[in-house]
């Protein structure tokens, strides 16, 4: 829901205001409302907790699920990238700050020293067959050559020139075998190249959340700075009891995520086709001692992967607040956008207290170093 503000400026300021907008391509309003939100964001910034355990910085950062678990493992946010205007909402309306947008046109030396860089990068296609090119003529290719182009590079960009004393990326399972496990061993290659020691591990958040959900976490510390005896381990601690789905549904749901009859009866029509060619597409039930399928960020258009059965009735989606507790938000968490942008940006985030577990384990992981580091120093000066 927005407002109108009515605001009253000399005729030489709209002039040039005109004249920067007209220049820049964008309406008085975009420009007004940015202004207003940059100004806002840099206020609540200097609000900020300085006695933090680390400082992190946050790309292709949603709606702040991984914000979230890095200040619950005692980080401060100091930077925040994420193109998406409706994530943006949502993240302002949550942290009281507007993440910057496209990441591409961020000059790295711009953004603030960290220590962890945090990134739920977006997967695209790498480029292999000029990375294959050079290494048949004998010539050394640097993650600049076999990553530009993609949205992975702006993450390598910044480790280079910020080095961040850690780093946690996370995707989507199928990263790993994505081009026949091509686009992992370049994003592995280029990590190690940046002379990172380099962790992975898939995970599922069905052990703290009623859903399948697996990720592959992507950890890595700087070499240059903790040599390169360094080990890690994501030992992670699951829930207990297990989540199920009758502790994420609402008790009173308004009639409208009831499916239609119409709905109802495609999505049998279509399960019954696929299934009678032997595919096996369709709907699925999410029971209320079990749990759901992948939340994703299609979920919007019928809710078809995870529909709550209801007696004498067609079953229902979930409702937005289902799929935030789905993905582990606690209900203070503020959803500012409509039902649609609200499925999709539930779809596209992470697990929150399975990123916390992670996190923690990073920032232990970096106390450890460092105290190792201090402690080795004071040998040297003695």
């Amino acid at each position: 829901m927005s407002k109108q503000l009515h605001i009253r400026v000399e005729d030489s300021v709209l002039e040039a205001l005109t004249k920067y907008t007209d220049s820049e391509n964008v309406s008085v309003q975009d420009f007004v409302v940015d202004a207003i939100m940059q100004t806002l964001t840099r206020y609540n910034a200097r609000k900020n907790d300085s006695s933090a355990r680390f400082e992190f910085i946050d790309l292709f950062a949603g709606i702040g699920g991984m914000r979230i678990a890095f200040e619950r493992a005692g980080g401060r946010c100091v930077y925040s990238n994420e193109w998406n205007k409706y994530c943006q909402q949502t993240y302002f309306a949550n942290f009281g700050e507007q993440p910057d947008g496209d990441i591409t046109k961020v000059p790295a030396d711009s953004i603030p020293d960290h220590d962890i860089l945090v990134a739920g990068f977006p997967c695209q296609p790498f480029s292999i067959a000029g990375v294959s090119k050079k290494n048949s003529l004998g010539r050394a290719t640097g993650f600049e050559d076999k990553t530009q182009g993609t949205l992975f590079f702006d993450v390598c960009r910044i480790l280079k020139a910020k080095r961040p004393k850690a780093f946690m990326l996370e995707n989507v399972k199928n990263l790993c075998s994505h081009d026949k496990g091509n686009t992992f061993r370049v994003i592995l290659e280029s990590l190690e190249e940046l002379d990172y020691e380099v962790f992975y591990q898939v995970l599922d958040g069905q052990n703290y959340v009623p859903q399948h959900r697996e990720r592959i976490i992507i950890v890595g510390f700087d070499r240059k700075r903790y040599g390169k005896d360094i080990s890690f381990s994501f030992s992670i601690t699951p829930i207990t009891p297990k989540p199920v789905m009758k502790d994420i549904l609402e008790k009173n749901v308004d009639d409208r995520y009831t499916l239609s009859d119409k709905l109802w009866s495609y999505l049998q029509e279509y399960s019954q086709k696929h299934k009678a060619a032997g595919n096996g597409f369709g709907y699925g039930f999410a029971l209320s001692d079990g749990i759901s399928r992948t939340l994703s960020a299609r979920y919007y258009k019928d809710g078809s992967e995870i529909l709550i059965p209801q007696e004498g009735r067609n079953p229902r989606k979930l409702t937005p607040r289902e799929c935030a507790r789905l993905q582990g938000f606690p209900d203070s968490f503020i959803i500012p956008v409509s039902d649609t942008q609200a499925y999709k940006q539930f779809g596209n985030s992470v697990v929150v207290p399975l990123m916390s577990d992670v996190a923690y384990l990073v920032a232990k992981k970096l106390d450890t170093l460092d105290a190792s580091q201090r402690k080795s120093y004071k040998k040297e000066v003695v």
